[in-house]
């Protein structure tokens, strides 16, 4: 595989993923309206709809969702909460403190949905996440989309671009996620052949199976949407070969729609043409659903443009939920500088959590040197080490639950699932991932709360408004179907701390962000690894069994405990259950 080292700068980063809706309410003004969230779904809006407060209960139903037919879990998807970019740009210096050296929008494009994957405009920053929604629908509506001479500057996109910038000030870098294989109902040129139909100069951007018939009063227009979401219409491949999922395949996108994604792409970074005003990535939404030949020429645009644009795909289920896919087709010229590394969380879970995905040491260690297999170790550190996201339960509720990764992880799937407060035993569970995680080879990443002790099942339920400090919640109350609790909810400081101090201990050993990974010992439940750098050499062990263990390193000459708990005699170290020690090692 061919070095590519113009993406050298993200090797050793600490990624922090914003979901922007649900992050931070920094401007009351422009929250949400009705008018402009339609056409997605579950589409009718009940009249009386109202913004959701940020610090309610969850679980509790506001007035408007009482009165439609819908069940809790669709009303959420019409809920809206308001978090805009103001609201990042007040936190940056949260970030800062924390640690985070990378930030991974999730889509800010405009759209009417709470999540932003059906574009409305590619090129636009949400209009509700900027100062003056209405001024920029006057704005983008004096615009031809399809003709970029003519894009203009939204408040919008000007307030992304300040927040940006200001990222960069504080020694951040930053992507945003895009789906180039689908948009929204009301995306522009889906709305031309909508109206238009056959005569719609855009009628070759999408999989349309059937035109509507003027003459006959049904309405007979008919379009393949992703995954059969008909609010999600994808958008057309070319010259495709046979698609089976989970697999690469061959083909490209329809030209004129790859035009118009180069020139989206282009306008992020290189604002103005200045490739210091523009963002520093992108992060491909449902990959594996693209072709090949496309992914190829984007990369080779991209890079024309921005050598050092990073490029993060999507490469996750082969098949569900027993079998990951196999990022290596997709890693160097052929797409993408790395992957979400779900491939090393999946394993980490069987070992670290109490699960049906249970496994030892010595298999844990087999996962991952097969994660790893025929991968440059520096293409590793530029993987993100993900292990929760807005597409998966939180990282607590995680460990707090028996299931298999990704199964049954929510509370409509059965009673028995928990998302009330984690056991202090899944908190302990946690940590020991979390020290794993941050001594580990590739970048970490943190699904934005999760520091913050925030806890919750999958989509919705992951995507709670965040439990900023300064903020009094409601008590949370119980999913709809299990018993009623009422518990207290709020930024757990402790757990930020933990997560600080990991941050902290990464970026102050050169031989955990930058030097060679050896397994030193996988056995039962026990788990040990050395970290070398040219300065230092650290010793990382853990002890997932119910009773202590004490492990004799003969080579290895222990010096003294530099994070964790244990008891160094000699080259032993004692290990109480459920716990870990990293151990500096004498030269």
């Amino acid at each position: 595989m061919k070095k590519d080292h113009s993406t050298d700068w993200a090797e050793n980063q600490i990624w922090y993923q914003i979901f922007v809706e649900r992050f931070n309410n920094g401007d009351s003004s422009n929250d949400p309206v009705p008018e402009n969230m339609l056409d997605t779904w579950p589409y009718d809006i009940p009249a009386d709809w109202t913004i959701s407060p940020w610090i309610s209960d969850w679980y509790a139903e506001d007035a408007w969702m009482k009165n439609n037919s819908l069940d809790y879990y669709g009303n959420l998807q019409l809920g809206r909460y308001g978090g805009d970019l103001q609201g990042v740009l007040d936190k940056l210096n949260y970030l800062e403190e924390l640690g985070i050296t990378a930030i991974y929008f999730n889509p800010v494009n405009d759209s009417p949905s709470l999540h932003k994957y059906g574009a409305r405009y590619y090129h636009h920053i949400d209009i509700h996440f900027g100062p003056d929604p209405e001024g920029d629908k006057a704005i983008i509506a004096s615009e031809d989309p399809n003709d970029p001479s003519t894009w203009k500057w939204t408040s919008a996109d000007k307030l992304f671009l300040k927040v940006v910038d200001e990222a960069h000030k504080k020694g951040m870098r930053v992507i945003v996620d895009f789906s180039w294989n689908h948009v929204g109902i009301p995306f522009w040129a889906f709305q031309d052949v909508k109206n238009k139909g056959i005569n719609s100069e855009f009628k070759d951007w999408f999989e349309i199976n059937s035109f509507d018939d003027p003459t006959t009063e049904e309405n007979e227009f008919d379009y393949y949407g992703w995954l059969n979401i008909n609010d999600l219409p994808e958008l057309k491949k070319v010259n495709a070969g046979e698609r089976k999922h989970g697999h690469p395949y061959s083909g490209n996108l329809e030209a004129n729609v790859k035009q118009h994604i180069f020139d989206v792409s282009q306008r992020w970074l290189a604002p103005n043409g200045d490739i210091e005003d523009g963002i520093d990535g992108f992060r491909l939404d449902v990959a594996d659903q693209i072709p090949m030949e496309f992914w190829k020429e984007y990369r080779a645009y991209v890079k024309s443009v921005k050598p050092s644009t990073y490029l993060v795909g999507e490469i996750w289920w082969e098949e569900w939920p027993d079998k990951l896919m196999d990022p290596r087709p997709y890693l160097g010229e052929a797409a993408f500088d790395a992957v979400m590394y779900y491939q090393v969380f999946k394993p980490a879970r069987g070992f670290f959590g109490d699960n049906d995905n249970n496994m030892d040491a010595a298999e844990l260690k087999q996962a991952l040197e097969k994660a790893w297999k025929g991968i440059e170790v520096d293409s590793i550190r530029k993987m993100m080490s993900v292990s929760s996201t807005h597409d998966t339960p939180r990282l607590l509720t995680s460990f707090n639950n028996p299931n298999k990764y990704k199964f049954e992880a929510h509370p409509r799937d059965h009673l028995n699932y928990k998302v009330d407060r984690p056991s202090e035993e899944a908190f302990q569970r946690t940590k020991l991932y979390l020290m794993h995680q941050f001594t580990s080879l590739s970048s970490p990443h943190i699904w934005n709360g999760d520091e913050m002790g925030m806890w919750g099942g999958d989509d919705p339920d992951c995507r709670k408004p965040l439990w900023w400090p300064e903020l009094t919640f409601d008590n949370e109350s119980m999913a709809p179907g299990h018993p009623t609790r009422d518990q207290e909810v709020g930024f757990n400081t402790e757990w930020f701390e933990f997560y600080k101090s990991l941050i902290a201990l990464r970026k102050a050993h050169p031989a955990l962000h930058s030097g060679s990974f050896e397994f030193e010992l996988a056995k039962g439940n026990v788990l040990a690894y050395s970290r070398t750098s040219d300065s230092e050499k650290l010793l990382v062990i853990f002890n997932l069994d119910a009773t202590e263990t004490t492990q004799e390193f003969n080579t290895l000459q222990l010096n003294e405990i530099v994070f964790g708990s244990g008891e160094i005699t000699g080259n032993g170290v004692t290990l109480a259950p459920l716990s870990a020690a990293l151990i500096s090692i004498q030269p």
